[in-house]
């Protein structure tokens, strides 16, 4: 941690923090990744004959925004203590690491906004049933447990697995299971696609925080795999969606998913030979970019 981070805030920051600060802690250009699977979900469980309800769709948007919303913090405030965000930082600003916050403000934050996702989730359990309340939970401690307690996720090779389970297969699932009331296996199949893209935009994050991650013993798969590794198996993830959409859909019935297919070819050859550096933080939010752009268009492909 540098030496503003802590207790020694300005006196801006001693005074009570506005949004603008936590709107920055929650980091916005990846909420999408959240989002979108929810979305797919339901439009899924339309397509097959549900009718959508439209309140626990909108309840299960805003749990699962809230979700990632405080798992960001608390691997705000995780990295922070743990040194992991020095001044050699190349990403966007972390705001315990920067003094912005304290670690009980940031961790106070996260715990709020876990618990306003568990009232919500009261909710989607009293529709949904017991399944729903096992997903939420789950995605509780999955939340917690990615930066929290002795050996957190984002600590190990895990993290991408973690990620392409939780922000795909859980996310999609969970939400066709509360609109038609039972899981299928095309719902895993599409919650994959859109997981592969959720773990790219995490593996992108840490082939550019390589080497501050090594220094810090932080064991990602960037580390584990190598840099050349990383970066195919980046492009591997980017293009894996559309055979899988497209068994699960038919290649014609896809139809404007495969609009999404030239940005993901240009995501997976420009990362290619992408130099390492502060210039990841653009390909970062493009990559969650295309994932919202597959996921809004297979949206529209399934409603159609």
């Amino acid at each position: 941690m540098n030496q503003r981070s802590g207790t020694r805030l300005s006196d801006t920051g001693r005074r009570s923090l506005g949004l603008g600060l936590w709107w920055l802690a929650i980091r916005p250009r990846t909420l999408s990744l959240s989002a979108i699977p929810v979305l797919v979900g339901s439009a899924l469980a339309w397509s097959e004959g549900a009718a959508i309800a439209w309140p626990p769709l909108v309840v299960a948007l805003l749990c699962a925004l809230l979700i990632q919303a405080g798992t960001n913090l608390f691997n705000d405030v995780g990295d922070a203590l743990r040194g992991n965000d020095g001044p050699t930082r190349l990403g966007p600003v972390r705001v315990t690491a920067a003094g912005l916050a304290t670690p009980g403000q940031v961790r106070r934050a996260a715990l709020a906004t876990f618990l306003a996702a568990l009232l919500g989730g009261l909710y989607l359990v009293w529709y949904g049933g017991w399944p729903i309340l096992l997903i939420g939970l789950a995605s509780l401690i999955a939340g917690w447990a990615y930066s929290g307690g002795p050996r957190p996720l984002s600590y190990t090779a895990w993290g991408e697995v973690f990620v392409m389970g939780f922000f795909g297969l859980v996310a999609v699932a969970g939400s066709h299971f509360l609109q038609s009331d039972r899981f299928t296996a095309t719902a895993l199949v599409a919650g994959l696609a859109l997981g592969c893209h959720a773990a790219a935009v995490l593996l992108v994050n840490n082939v550019r925080d390589l080497e501050a991650d090594r220094r810090a013993g932080r064991s990602t798969l960037a580390s584990v795999v190598g840099t050349h590794a990383a970066r195919r198996l980046y492009a591997g993830l980017m293009l894996a969606p559309f055979p899988l959409l497209s068994t699960l859909l038919g290649a014609t019935r896809l139809g404007p998913a495969w609009l999404a297919l030239p940005l993901c070819l240009w995501l997976a050859w420009r990362f290619l030979d992408l130099p390492p550096g502060a210039h990841m933080n653009a390909q970062l939010a493009r990559t969650a970019q295309a994932q919202f752009l597959l996921g809004a268009l297979l949206c529209a492909a399934l409603l159609m």
